[in-house]
């Protein structure tokens, strides 16, 4: 284990412990100027060299907090990344970060020096002579002079020009106000913005939200109005968000951007850095929150040998990646380290954490999701209706799932001309009879969303359109679907991908997963949990593949129980039921083959209730 893996993340030091490790291997990645940081090879759309300005920039996010609450260990990495700045900022340097253009990769980069200004102005602006402070305005001021996409990059313009108010400089007041106004109009309450009307997912947490707050902490009493309202509409967030952890700290991988990890518990950081809290979730909740999700994600193979962050989610794996994934990118994860921005005597430190258990089922339809829990909140399950943009990469399986679990998450398709390259976990796959190419969920015509059940229409391919249903059941659900085709119909009904055998640094270690199929169900069980799924109507016979490897968001290599049918033209009825548990439920299968009594007997009567209505 490293220095990170042993760090038991209980305590402020622990915390700043814990960003010192991360920060430490950087420092050989830095450039001489010290003004980019190149931690890998890859690429993201924008070039190289803004790439490693991002790099750079992006722990600043730790770096910060630590300055402003004055914490002695980040002094020497601080010195390192001043001296950057400085040649950054310089427009005789060889390493200046240059002139920006219209929605630049730059922008975005900007909003961590912003926030420096404004919070910790005698380290950002009264370290620098004059000349050097003279060049750091003007380089930021050039976000005030060009355009920004109409979403969450507008934060980012409002945080610099609130480091200019902070340290004396001209404020460009038209753009903070069209800045302002704008983030409003992404707002559609019980505390949501999106940035997109089709798209919901993290960056209404870790976008709107997370800057919102910062915005509160720095302007409380100019801007009061404004803040309450930010305020308020955080409090309304925090319990509905909070449904998205299971207890060990884990969240659904669900959306975009899920390389910025353990950004996810960023938000409850945020809210300690702006002294917000709300009924059943105080600073003790708070603190659990960010710190369970730390610990979970700092014990996952998620650094390369050099102690670099990686590309990926539970692993290093590019296939995940999204084209405006540099290798410095995922540092944007170090947001969640700004409760280092506060004093041990605060409130939030002298907390004892506590667990905050939401509702075992929660419907929310601002996101599209109805969230369900097991008894003991080991792990959340999303039924969503499906919402993305048709933008970036990976968006019908980011977004299109029938189901997200914080314990299994879900697969990426690397190519639709077989069921193992395309991962069809949590999806029903379909294609023409003899034809080549998979189709699955890519948008829906229509949806609605009650407690109990989830209804769409979506047509995966012309000619065929698809009534879905999905009933939760305990560590059940049930899927109904009406398929209506012109023409015959392969189909292939995937449950949950479990993690297949894995081999630690001893022999010992290995543990397997076990695998059993039938004519009516395949099974899949071990250490790692138990996916099931059971044909109840329409479907041939059982199977269990191995997905290509890297497919799955968190575990390298799985396997996947899925149910085979073939469809005539004209109306057909597929009735399933998918199980999906953190233990292994070694006795399932043979149970369900002989007929015994076993936890799949609520789901046999609500079958029979669904076929006779």
């Amino acid at each position: 284990m490293n220095k990170i893996q042993e760090n038991p993340l209980k305590t402020r030091q622990d915390l700043i412990n814990g960003a010192i490790e991360m920060i430490r291997p950087l420092v050989e990645c830095l450039t001489p100027g010290r003004a980019r940081m190149i931690v890998g090879e890859g690429s993201a759309h924008y070039s190289e060299d803004v790439a490693g300005m991002e790099g750079y920039s992006r722990v600043l996010w730790a770096i910060v907090p630590m300055l402003i609450g004055r914490c002695p260990e980040v002094e020497p990495y601080w010195a390192l990344w001043r001296e950057g700045l400085i040649h950054g900022t310089d427009p005789k340097d060889p390493e200046y970060w240059g002139t920006i253009r219209d929605c630049d990769q730059r922008m975005v980069e900007m909003a961590v020096i912003g926030t420096g200004l404004c919070f910790v102005p005698d380290r950002f602006y009264g370290e620098f002579t004059p000349s050097e402070q003279e060049n750091l305005v003007q380089w930021l001021n050039q976000i005030n002079l060009y355009d920004m996409p109409q979403n969450n990059w507008r934060f980012f313009r409002i945080l610099v020009n609130l480091g200019f108010r902070r340290v004396g400089r001209p404020v460009d007041e038209a753009r903070m106000k069209e800045d302002l106004d704008l983030m409003e109009s992404h707002y559609v309450g019980d505390g949501w913005y999106f940035d997109a009307p089709t798209k919901r997912d993290y960056y209404t947490i870790w976008g709107f939200h997370y800057y919102s707050l910062v915005y509160v902490a720095a302007m409380r009493e100019l801007d009061p109005e404004r803040c309450e309202r930010f305020i308020r509409r955080a409090q309304e967030i925090a319990p509905r968000f909070a449904c998205w952890f299971d207890r060990d700290g884990r969240a659904i991988p669900y959306g975009r951007s899920l390389t910025y990890r353990f950004c996810q518990g960023a938000f409850f950081a945020a809210m300690a850095f702006a002294d917000v809290t709300c009924e059943g979730i105080d600073y003790g909740v708070e603190k659990g929150f960010l710190l369970r999700n730390l610990r979970y994600w700092m014990q996952m193979p998620i650094f390369d040998r050099g102690g670099a962050l990686t590309v990926g989610y539970g692993y290093p794996n590019l296939c995940v990646a999204e084209g405006y994934n540099a290798p410095g990118s995922p540092y944007w994860g170090m947001k969640a380290f700004f409760a280092l921005a506060l004093p041990e005597d605060h409130p939030f430190w002298q907390a004892e954490e506590r667990d905050y258990v939401p509702p075992r089922v929660f419907l929310d339809e601002h996101v599209r999701m109805l969230l369900t829990r097991d008894p003991q909140n080991r792990q959340v399950i999303a039924y969503t209706a499906g919402n993305h943009a048709w933008e970036h990469m990976h968006e019908q399986e980011k977004y299109e799932k029938f189901a997200y679990s914080s314990h299994f998450g879900f697969s990426v398709i690397k190519e639709p001309t077989t069921l193992a390259k395309g991962a069809y976990d949590s999806m029903l796959a379909l294609r023409r009879t003899g034809q080549d190419l998979w189709h699955s969920r890519y948008g829906c015509s229509s949806f609605s969303l009650e407690e109990s059940v989830i209804h769409f229409t979506w047509c995966p391919m012309e000619g065929v359109e698809i009534r879905t249903d999905l009933i939760p059941c305990g560590s059940w659900h049930i899927r109904r679907h009406e398929v209506t085709t012109e023409y015959e119909l392969e189909c292939a009904e995937g449950a949950f991908a479990v993690r297949r055998d894995w081999a630690g640094k001893r022999p010992c270690d290995r543990i397997s997963t076990e695998t059993l199929a039938g004519p009516d169900f395949a099974c899949a069980h071990g250490a790692y949990g138990t996916s099931a799924v059971l044909a109840l109507e329409g479907y041939e016979k059982g199977e269990v593949i191995a997905p290509e490897p890297n497919t799955n968001m968190i575990y390298p290599r799985t396997v996947l129980p899925m149910l085979h049918a073939r469809i005539r033209p004209g109306k057909t009825v597929l009735l399933c039921g998918v199980y999906g548990s953190v233990e292994d439920v070694k006795d399932f299968v043979p149970a369900y083959v002989e007929g015994r009594p076993f936890e799949g007997k609520e789901i046999q009567q609500i079958a029979e209730a669904m076929k006779n209505a």
